[in-house]
């Protein structure tokens, strides 16, 4: 997903490889799951050298790309592409997408509302609910952005896919990277 947006949208795009069963790029240090029960109990040493080698080059980037469009007094629209599991603890979650933001932060709500909306025009039977299956101004990469980065300036998003989706493939997950990516165009235009 978040190759297709940053191919769409000539955006720049930092990923990572690196599985959170290793380290969770999208929490901060100190966050207990951090580091997954795989790796919480290994030796200090190795989780010091796995948030060298991964977690910080990662998020260094992120934040180097957001100062740099800043600085150059440009708005940010930053947005974190994830997925989420259908069932947690047994509950079914009933969402193909979640829009993820900080409802203190009027641009990120106003964001993600037109963004709602352009994609049930676009694509109406796409289940989409804002702050969910997360809330959107829990510990994350985009939370811990948002305090360097005033509002006016930066906008944070989290972008959660429901993997059935994703892992289902063919048609529907093909549509859905299109639909998501037509209706972002639509509501940055709105703006």
């Amino acid at each position: 997903m978040a190759k297709a947006l940053a191919r769409a949208l000539a955006a720049p795009l930092v990923t990572s490889t690196i599985s959170r069963l290793v380290v969770d790029l999208n929490r901060s240090i100190g966050h207990p799951q951090l580091f997954s029960a795989a790796t919480r109990g290994a030796p200090s040493e190795l989780r010091t050298k796995i948030v060298a080698q991964y977690y910080r080059p990662y998020r260094m980037e992120v934040e180097r790309l957001v100062r740099r469009s800043v600085t150059r007094s440009r708005r940010v629209i930053h947005v974190s592409s994830h997925s989420f599991t259908p069932e947690l603890n047994g509950k079914v979650r009933t969402a193909d997408v979640g829009l993820l933001y900080d409802p203190a932060r009027q641009r990120e709500t106003e964001l993600c509302a037109r963004w709602k909306a352009s994609l049930a025009v676009i694509a109406p039977h796409i289940r989409v609910r804002r702050n969910y299956p997360y809330s959107g101004n829990a510990d994350g990469l985009t939370s811990a952005l948002r305090v360097v980065f005033p509002s006016d300036a930066y906008i944070g998003v989290e972008l959660e896919v429901n993997q059935n989706i994703v892992f289902a493939a063919g048609r529907r997950w093909t549509a859905l990277r299109r639909a998501l990516i037509d209706s972002l165009r639509m509501a940055c235009v709105q703006q």
